[in-house]
């Protein structure tokens, strides 16, 4: 009886280890093409994101908001894997990263920057155009240190010098106050973990192969375990 059920084990054992093998034949070739299609999205994903930049520096806001769209439903519809350095850091994350729209921002900021100087040169303040003087000693500066207009070293700079003026408290205010928020210009576009493209297809046909390789390990180590406990008997 114990002679029977030891060649029972071992047929079995044969035939969940040639299944596994045919498994793992069809699954090496399958993780390639998973990670090709992977690749295409993330090429596709950057050139859209490059045309989003390409529209900013052209400083054609139709065209921005054109293609953020685009790449808004591209990113929102794909698996799009992609890496991040932060301060020499790299990160592994789904979608695009962040991304500024800085020309797009520096027009608006210096829209903003000559209606404050505007109304400060029509106020009546006793020290005159005081936001024309801070220009004077800030943008020498700005030039020198490269400095955008949403520059942490600009911004202090012309709210230091207006401040050297007495009352100038509300005008700073002004000044601040008329200033975009960088946050407007700031896009992030997170893609889902899933989804149903090809390369989301492959991945989950990966993902089935890869459990049921498992689970055919796990029963061919029980029945190895039940040979051995069998030869002991």
């Amino acid at each position: 009886m114990g002679g029977n059920s030891e060649k029972r084990a071992k047929k079995a054992l044969r035939r969940v280890h040639l299944k596994t093998w045919q498994l793992i034949l069809i699954l090496i070739p399958l993780i390639f093409i998973t990670a090709t299609l992977f690749r295409f999205d993330h090429i596709k994903m950057v050139e859209l994101k490059e045309a989003v930049k390409a529209a900013d520096e052209a400083e054609n806001d139709e065209e921005i908001a054109k293609t953020l769209t685009e790449l808004k439903n591209f990113t929102f519809s794909h698996i799009v894997i992609n890496v991040i350095e932060d301060n020499g850091v790299q990160n592994i994350t789904f979608g695009t990263g962040t991304f500024y729209l800085e020309h797009q921002y520096i027009r608006a900021a210096s829209a903003a920057l000559q209606e404050a100087e505007q109304k400060l040169a029509s106020s009546d303040n006793p020290n005159g155009n005081v936001f024309a003087k801070a220009m004077d000693v800030c943008k020498p500066q700005a030039i020198a240190n490269h400095w955008n207009w949403n520059s942490p070293g600009y911004l202090n700079c012309m709210t230091g010098e207006i401040n050297k003026y007495p009352t100038t408290s509300e005008l700073e205010s002004t000044i601040i106050a008329d200033l975009p928020s960088t946050e407007l210009y700031r896009h992030n576009y997170a893609s889902p973990l899933w989804a149903p493209t090809f390369s989301g297809l492959t991945l989950l046909l990966c993902l089935i192969i890869s459990v049921v390789i498992f689970i055919r390990f796990l029963i061919w180590l029980v029945l190895r375990l039940a040979i051995i406990f069998l030869k002991n008997r």
